[in-house]
C-alpha cells in the first residue's frame, strides 16, 4: 500500500531538514576535519563520541516518556518538561564523575582536561537538550520547526568553524571553546523559539509510573550509543590519534549517508506507535533492502565524485579517502542495526532492545579489538570492518526477527 500524501509530505519535510543539515554539517566536518591534525581530530572525534554516549544520561532516559506523551497525550507536554528539567539537575552529579572515570581511562595521557570538559559540557547540557526540543517537535508532527531548529544548530558550529580558521589559532583547545560557544547558541535559539508552549507544573504522580520506561528506554539509548561509537574509542586506545583520525572521517563520512534512512526511521516508529503494528514480513523485507541500497549508494557517490577530484573535500580527508571503497558495506550494516533497534523501539520491546544491544557491544568490541591488534600495522584493517559490521548486522537481525515473529508482527 502506498503512503497518504500527508506521510509523503511529512517525510519530504523531515528529508528537507535532513539534506539541509547534510549540506551544513558537510561545509562544518570538512573544516574541522582539514583544520585539525589528523591526531587532534581522531582526539576531538572520540571526545566528542564519549559526550554523545553521556549526553544519554541526562535526566535518566525521561526523553522517552517526553516523546511518547507528545506524540499520543500532548496535553500532558508542560508536566512532563517540567519532570524532564528537574530530572537533567540530578543527573548531573552522576555524568560528571562518569565523565571523569572516561578522561582518565582513556585521554589522560592525550588530552588536557580543559578541551575535554568543553567538548563534554557542548554534548551533554547543550546539544542534547536542542536535539529534545527537535524530539518534542517531531512527536507533535511540526517536522517542519524540528528541521529549522537541527539546521540552525549545524549552521552555528559551522560559522564558529569558520570564525575558528578566520583567526588564525587552530589548535584543539581553542576549537573546543568554539564550540561549546556554538552550541551554546544553539541551545538559547532552540529555547526562545523552538520550545513548544505548555504551562509546565509539576505533577508527583505523574513520574513514578514512568520512570521504570525512562531508565530502561535510557538504558537501551546509551548501550546503542556505546554499541555505535565504542568503535572510535578502541581505536584510538588500540591505534593511536593518528589511525582514530583517519577512521573518525571515514566514519563521519558514513554516517552524513544514513541522514535519509534516519528521517525514514523517524516516521516509521511514529506510524507504528499510532497503529500499533507493523505490517507483514514482506514489507519489513523490503525495507531491509532499500535501507540497504540507499545507504550504500551514499557512499558509492562519494568515492566517484572523489575519483576524479581526490583533493575536492580536503587535506586530511584525502588522505582518508583509500579507506571508502573498502567499507563499502559498512554503511549499510550500520544502518540496519540502527533500523533494528528503532523496531524494537517502537515495539516497547526494552529489555529485549537492551539485551540486544548489549550482546552486539560485546561482539563488536571483541572484533574489532582482533582486527585492530593484528591488522592496524598495515592498515589492511578498513577491509575486515566489512566482516565485522556484518556480523554484528547478522545478529541484530536474527535476533530482532525472531522476537518479532514470535510477538506477531501485528500484535501490541
Amino acid at each position: 500500500m502506498l503512503p497518504s500524501r500527508a506521510t509523503t509530505l511529512s517525510y519530504l519535510t523531515i528529508l528537507s531538514g535532513s539534506a539541509g543539515r547534510l549540506v551544513i554539517s558537510l561545509v562544518y566536518f570538512l573544516i574541522v576535519a582539514n583544520t585539525l591534525t589528523l591526531g587532534e581530530f581522531g582526539l576531538f572525534a572520540t571526545a566528542s563520541s564519549t559526550g554523545l554516549i553521556l549526553s544519554r544520561l541526562l535526566a535518566f532516559g525521561f526523553v522517552s516518556p517526553l516523546y511518547r506523551v507528545a506524540t499520543v497525550k500532548p496535553r500532558l507536554l508542560g508536566a512532563y518538561l517540567a519532570g524532564f528539567a528537574g530530572l537533567s539537575l540530578a543527573s548531573l552529579p552522576l555524568i560528571a564523575a562518569i565523565s571523569a572515570g572516561a578522561y582518565w581511562l582513556l585521554f589522560a595521557e592525550r588530552l588536557a582536561a580543559l578541551p575535554f570538559a568543553l567538548i563534554i559540557v557542548a554534548e551533554v547540557l547543550c546539544w542534547r537538550p536542542v536535539e529534545v526540543v527537535a524530539i518534542v517537535n517531531n512527536g507533535l508532527r511540526r517536522f517542519r520547526q524540528a528541521a529549522l531548529l537541527v539546521i540552525i544548530g549545524s549552521s552555528l558550529r559551522t560559522l564558529a568553524a569558520l570564525l575558528f580558521i578566520a583567526f588564525g589559532h587552530r589548535s584543539l583547545e581553542i576549537w573546543a571553546g568554539a564550540y561549546l560557544a556554538a552550541t551554546f547558541l544553539s541551545l538559547v535559539v532552540a529555547l526562545a523559539a523552538f520550545l513548544p508552549p505548555a504551562r509546565w507544573r509539576f505533577v508527583r504522580a505523574l513520574y513514578p509510573r514512568r520512570m521504570a520506561d525512562a531508565v530502561f528506554a535510557g538504558a537501551a539509548d546509551i548501550v546503542f550509543y556505546v554499541q555505535s561509537e565504542l568503535d572510535k574509542l578502541l581505536v584510538l586506545g588500540l591505534a593511536g590519534e593518528r589511525t582514530a583520525g583517519l577512521y573518525a572521517i571515514a566514519l563521519r563520512v558514513i554516517d552524513l549517508t544514513a541522514m535519509p534512512v534516519r528521517s525514514f526511521n523517524q516516521m516509521l516508529v511514529q506510524k507504528i506507535m499510532q497503529d500499533r503494528g507493523l505490517g507483514g514480513g514482506r514489507r519489513l523485507a523490503a525495507f531491509e533492502i532499500g535501507i540497504a541500497l540507499v545507504s550504500t549508494a551514499g557512499l558509492v557517490a562519494v568515492i566517484i565524485a572523489l575519483k576524479p577530484f581526490p583533493g575536492l573535500l580536503g587535506r586530511n580527508v584525502s588522505e582518508a579517502a583509500y579507506l571508502f571503497a573498502p567499507m563499502l558495506l559498512v554503511p549499510a550494516f550500520r544502518n540496519l542495526v540502527e533500523y533494528h533497534a528503532e523496531l524494537l523501539y517502537a515495539r516497547e520491546r526494552t529489555g529485549s532492545r537492551i539485551v540486544l544491544l548489549c550482546l552486539l557491544t560485546a561482539l563488536k568490541a571483541g572484533l574489532i579489538s582482533l582486527v585492530m591488534t593484528r591488522f592496524a600495522a598495515g592498515e589492511a584493517w578498513a577491509s575486515w570492518m566489512n566482516l565485522v559490521f556484518g556480523l554484528v548486522y547478522l545478529v541484530s537481525a536474527s535476533f530482532t526477527y525472531r522476537l518479532l515473529a514470535r510477538g506477531g508482527y501485528k500484535q501490541r
